[in-house]
């Protein structure tokens, strides 16, 4: 699962995903959460960051409220659940990011770690977007992380993971249609362990109202992969 997660630097933004109109306001975050808005990389013939709100309201939703809890969509049932079909095969989007939370309970509580690359570098969630207009108003934009099981890393802490992708699949998972199931098996294997590492940070992460920097620094050692 992944109810957290981080833009902390946007240097090279563009770039770094390919993008040829930013339609977004794009800003270090430390603490995107639910409900909120965060830059999302999508291909309408050329690719757009816009600003969509997390949780996915499908096309046929009576209530945005249903967003609230389609935050993740489980990579195995991406084409048989009806509130991620159609997005699945024609609206999917890259979701930036440096890090993601996740909490692990202890005989203290649930104890937040931060998750990222070793190189510390921003790399892409899959994700899926959607219009949901509502009965008066305009139509919004929205959208869901998509997750796998774990690697032998993060099942440490949880035992389903987001999907980071590959560089070389970012502009393949947006392109337009539908992705042969080779390329789909190799995209939702979970990122390779030995490349990420995580550490305990501050649980003023658990309060969405929180930003900052020091909520992505560690409290202890970092658990690398090696």
């Amino acid at each position: 699962m992944c109810g957290r997660y981080a833009l902390a630097f946007i240097q090279g933004f563009k770039t770094r995903f390919e993008v040829m109109d930013l339609l977004a306001e794009v800003e270090p975050r430390f603490n995107i959460a639910p409900t909120e808005e965060a830059p999302v990389v999508i291909n309408e013939g050329i690719v757009r960051a816009v600003s969509m709100r997390w949780g996915l309201v499908p096309s046929w939703a009576k209530d945005m409220k249903i967003g609230n809890r389609l935050i993740n969509a489980r990579s195995e049932s991406l084409s048989t659940r009806p509130a991620f079909r159609a997005a699945f095969k024609r609206r999917r989007c890259l979701v930036p990011a440096t890090g993601f939370y996740e909490w692990k309970a202890s005989e203290s509580g649930k104890v937040p770690y931060y998750v990222h690359l070793k190189d510390n570098s921003m790399f892409a969630l899959a994700g899926l977007y959607e219009h949901w207009k509502p009965p008066e108003g305009q139509t919004i934009r929205t959208f869901t992380i998509v997750t796998t099981r774990s690697n032998e890393l993060s099942v440490e802490i949880h035992n389903r993971m987001p999907v980071i992708l590959r560089r070389k699949d970012e502009q393949k998972w947006i392109s337009d249609g539908v992705l042969e199931t080779k390329d789909l098996e190799r995209i939702f294997e979970p990122y390779p362990a030995g490349k990420m590492e995580y550490h305990e940070v501050s649980r003023d992460v658990n309060n969405a109202r929180n930003e900052g920097e020091d909520l992505i620094a560690p409290v202890r050692a970092a658990h690398p992969n090696s």
